[in-house]
């Protein structure tokens, strides 16, 4: 075998496809060897050893060389198999290499097919999988659609890499928010928390390292373009804008925004803070279906109870909330989304006191 040609041809597959020239070698030494003992009938002795400065191919059983003569149809068939299966591989592991570094990252690519209700993106070197589980209710895409998702698994199957994406995962919003607004990539806002409901409404808190920068202000944009391009993308899911605050009571009292709110008690070893709103105020700070007290609740990290109190500071009895003029509390839990809990629904908390929040309106 040409010594120069084999050179070339892995210093082309090393970079063309970025696979390790080492492995290349010793990819095609498996494979000589492999049609090389079928042709002579030799065991697993026979070893094949090519020179990495020069090409040259020799075989050896033990310490004894062995000519390697023509291989024949059936040899160069078996080299020809084993090296595809190598090289297939050596892909593989390429990728999967690359894309466990992009975990939690955006990606775009194009709907290949659907398959089973689950979307088959084309990333480019590979397909990812954006399950039915994991669109948000009302998204429809069709074959050529171009889709902006999350990377959130990437595994090896046997010999394929699966790539699994999400447009629901409270990150993908933290990500937007980072392509949009320059100064959270700069890292003088930070993202402190994201509490989403995917299709509904999410409540993100954001902080100011420097504090001639309005956190709220900047990620809202210029007439609002900014929080314009990124409910655009979420197909006009709504988006409350939160300063965050050391402070409990300011948190809260920003996160249940847009509700005034009378009064806030805190039981501090219960993480339960329980706040009471003026009957008037009490749908809005319930929101439909119980969304905004359930958001505020994941976003603050403490659980929230509501108390409507009248005009004279007197609480309503629960057996009168529904009655006319005092709308019902949510539901503990309904089934499209989970009820209110003391945990975060990401890494990070925080709100502000009164004014230092907004609202990017469906």
């Amino acid at each position: 075998m040409d010594g120069a040609e084999i050179l070339r041809i892995i210093d082309a597959l090393h970079r063309d496809k970025d696979i390790d020239k080492e492995y290349l070698f010793q990819s095609l030494e498996f494979a000589l060897a492999s049609a090389a003992r079928k042709k002579l009938d030799a065991g697993d002795e026979l070893v094949v050893h090519i020179d990495r400065k020069s090409g040259k191919v020799e075989a050896f059983r033990g310490d004894q060389a062995v000519e390697l003569v023509d291989l024949g149809r059936i040899g160069a068939q078996v080299a020809k198999q084993v090296m595809i299966q190598r090289h297939r591989e050596a892909e593989q592991d390429v990728v999967l290499n690359q894309f466990q570094e992009k975990v939690d990252q955006l990606v775009t690519g194009t709907v290949q097919r659907i398959e089973m209700g689950n979307y088959i993106i084309n990333l480019g070197k590979i397909e990812g999988i954006l399950p039915r589980s994991e669109v948000v209710r009302g998204e429809i895409y069709n074959v050529g659609d171009r889709v902006k998702a999350l990377i959130t698994e990437v595994k090896k199957d046997r010999l394929r890499v699966r790539i699994i994406l999400s447009r629901t995962s409270p990150t993908l919003v933290r990500r937007l928010f980072e392509v949009e607004v320059p100064e959270i990539a700069d890292g003088v806002i930070e993202i402190r928390r994201v509490a989403r409901e995917p299709g509904y409404r999410t409540k993100i808190a954001v902080a100011s390292a420097d504090m001639r920068v309005d956190c709220i202000g900047a990620c809202v944009g210029i007439r609002g373009t900014r929080i314009k391009a990124i409910t655009e993308e979420l197909n006009n899911e709504k988006i409350d804008i939160i300063r965050w605050n050391e402070s409990v009571e300011a948190l809260i009292l920003n996160a249940l925004r847009p509700a005034e709110i009378a009064d806030i008690k805190l039981d501090a070893e219960k993480s339960v803070a329980t706040v009471r709103v003026t009957e008037d105020q009490l749908s809005l700070a319930i929101g439909r279906r119980g969304q905004n007290v359930r958001l505020a609740s994941r976003l603050t990290g403490w659980e929230i109870n509501l108390e409507a109190i009248r005009a004279d500071g007197s609480v309503v009895p629960p057996g009168e909330v529904g009655s006319p003029g005092v709308p019902a509390p949510p539901p503990a839990e309904r089934p499209d989304a989970p009820a209110a809990s003391t945990a975060p629904a990401d890494d990070g908390g925080g709100a502000a006191p009164a004014g230092d929040s907004a609202g990017a309106a469906s």
